[in-house]
């Protein structure tokens, strides 16, 4: 692709060189932007410290996978059905597959289940090596 369309802007590829990973993660972002199952809060702790909310009513911890693969978190969840008759389906429980892209230096720390909803805590770890740090003049 020579350009990338966000909204009604053109943005042409050929003026911004070594930014193609972040044209690659706008193209991403504005592909999938429409996934909104299932429903998730993104909260901010403290400026390291973030933790989504996933709503999975109906959902046990053997039914969910969280995994993180380089800067992608996925979430899946695979209903096993319990052989019930459900009359009226208002919760639902169908599968789903929700990928959240993480910047570069975030880490999953942990993930709970609790009242239907899956709380994956992230903290933003930066090497040590790329830390700003005090240069001592003399």
């Amino acid at each position: 692709m020579t350009n990338l369309k966000i909204g009604k802007t053109l943005f042409p590829r050929s003026a911004f060189i070594g930014f193609d990973h972040m044209f690659n993660e706008l193209e991403y972002a504005t592909k999938h932007a429409s996934d909104h199952y299932p429903p998730h809060n993104i909260i901010k702790v403290s400026d390291e410290e973030y933790t989504i909310e996933v709503a999975c009513a109906g959902f046990n911890e053997s039914e969910l996978n969280v995994e993180q693969k380089e800067r992608s978190l996925t979430v899946t969840g695979k209903h096993e059905s319990k052989g019930r008759d459900v009359i009226h389906r208002g919760i639902s429980t169908r599968d789903f597959t929700r990928r959240f892209r993480l910047s570069e230096y975030v880490q999953v720390t942990g993930a709970s289940l609790s009242d239907g909803i899956l709380a994956i805590d992230m903290k933003v770890e930066i090497p040590k090596e790329k830390q700003s740090r005090k240069i001592k003049i003399g």
